[in-house]
């Protein structure tokens, strides 16, 4: 194989004025890479011989001493999502102030199911809520809820979805189960994120109720596909789910013709913009998700394109009527006449009942950074995958195998040569050794079969930390294509 290729054409560092975003790190060893060096084995045994048996101790130790304890395990044996050559998921490291907003959140130990759990965070909620749905585009009558992660958001949105399904034929699918809708179907795209498939499961639907529909060479949802499937008979069509952000490629499923499809069966339409959603910070990419407001419900996740802790997921309803079937009224903490006194909190919006602030968080980081501060963020992280991927494309020792939407390269190891079975063997073992040395982390997938092109297995570059440079990312590729040197010239795993 050729050596890596060097770009003298590499654009220079894309800094904002923020030089120095104030992202949370609690390594302590500056020269360490994004993981821990050694085998998973090894490094779990390390973390678990430093715990010791397990058991509760009879004595404790103090709080110092623990606290020391656990901060040196999560310091010698954790991850450095801050180090810029951490780039697997979607997984960003965290504003350094959203961490300070979650300690408040945790010494208030507040609650979202009433009023006299915590009035000050209600406040703060529904206005994130508000927030965040006028920057969906969505209207007064919208409402929303934080939730624990983007598989949750899109369960409430399938179970909102069933439970109006059922509704619109006269079926209390709450109170009397599935029994009245005939074959319940759900539809999202080949790309769409398995937790849809989780949700028919959860909600006794069944995964194979959820009709998946192709994808184009660009990696949106066909609609030409999705109006013959909607138009089969025998079925409900209980919802469409269109993707704002696919996981691999960043694409965005054409939200308005989908919709539109949609509503001529009487079908609820959620977008999982769980990735993509960051993007409305942007003045440069919000046209992606122009057509947002066409949505019943959107699932965006914050701790993606948002810097949050995790979880930071937030379900978006356009009219809140559409929480009715979650109210409930129940003696010890809402009774009615509570309720029509104002006491009522935020029950009657989840399947939670104790529920954590992480609407404080929210509000600290919106309130400190504002859209642009978060869209120059953003911004960054989409200049570098584009500076990635035209290193890749320089470089003939790689190959980039899809355009960059949002933040993610995906691209493999030159496989000249090579059977396509010791091609995919490739990718792997590159990304084990680099994982298992912990000089760097990056992604695998599988690119899905397209114009004659068998299915592949792809390595992937997430880019979420905007204080990465250019060159921290060529550096990182660089290690990507000596890596795969190495393999094939020690006649390893994939190679010749």
């Amino acid at each position: 194989m050729p050596q890596p290729a060097r770009l003298t054409a590499l654009p220079s560092p894309v800094r904002s004025p923020f030089t120095s975003w104030p992202l949370a790190s609690i390594v302590s060893d500056p020269g360490r890479g994004p993981l821990p060096a050694g085998s998973p084995a090894d490094v779990l045994r390390r973390t678990a011989d430093v715990l010791g048996e397990p058991r509760i101790p009879s004595t404790g130790v103090g709080e110092s001493a623990a606290l020391d304890l656990i901060a040196g395990l999560l310091a010698d044996n954790g991850i450095d999502l801050s180090h810029p050559h951490a780039a697997a998921h979607l997984q960003p490291p965290v504003l350094q102030v959203a961490v300070d907003a979650d300690a408040l959140a945790s010494a208030s130990n507040a609650s979202m199911d009433t009023y006299d759990s915590g009035p000050a965070t209600l406040a703060i909620e529904r206005w994130v809520v508000k927030a965040l749905a006028g920057l969906a585009g969505f209207g007064p009558d919208a409402d929303g809820v934080l939730t624990p992660g983007g598989s949750i958001s899109n369960l409430l949105a399938v179970l909102i979805a069933r439970d109006s399904a059922a509704a619109a034929i006269g079926v209390d699918v709450r109170r009397n189960g599935l029994q009245g809708l005939d074959h319940p179907v759900v539809f999202c795209s080949e790309l769409a994120h398995f937790s849809v498939q989780r949700a028919c499961a959860a909600l006794g639907l069944g995964e194979e109720a959820a009709v998946t529909i192709a994808a184009d060479e660009n990696f949106r949802m066909r609609t030409d596909v999705l109006a013959d499937e909607l138009a089969k008979p025998g079925r409900t069509p209980v919802a469409v789910v269109a993707t704002a952000g696919t996981t691999d490629f960043g694409s965005v499923d054409p939200i308005a013709p989908i919709a539109e499809l949609a509503r001529q069966y009487g079908a609820w339409v959620h977008v999982d913009a769980a990735y993509g959603f960051g993007a409305l910070f942007s003045d440069q990419l919000a046209p992606l998700l122009a057509d947002l407001s066409h949505a019943d419900s959107v699932t965006l996740d914050l701790h993606k394109i948002g810097w949050q802790p995790a979880a930071t997921s937030v379900l978006l309803v356009a009219d809140k009527n559409r929480f009715a079937s979650f109210g409930r009224s129940v003696d010890y903490l809402n009774p009615t006449d509570d309720i029509d006194s104002g006491l009522d909190g935020l029950l009657g919006r989840s399947l939670q009942t104790t529920r954590r602030p992480d609407a404080v968080k929210v509000a600290t980081t919106l309130t400190a950074y504002g859209r642009a501060g978060l869209g120059t963020m953003l911004d960054t992280c989409h200049e570098l995958a584009h500076a990635a991927a035209a290193r890749v494309v320089a470089d003939s020792n790689l190959e980039l195998l899809a355009p960059v939407t949002l933040t993610t390269v995906l691209f493999r190891v030159a496989g000249e040569g090579l059977e396509a079975a010791e091609a995919d063997a490739l990718q792997g073992e590159v990304r084990r050794r680099l994982l298992t040395s912990g000089r760097a982390l990056i992604g695998r997938t599988k690119l899905p079969a397209r114009g004659g092109r068998p299915a592949a297995v792809a390595l992937k570059l997430t880019l979420l930390n905007p204080n990465a440079t250019a060159t921290d990312i060529e550096e990182l590729l660089d290690q990507v294509v000596a890596t795969g040197l190495d393999v094939r010239a020690e006649g390893g795993e994939g190679a010749a």
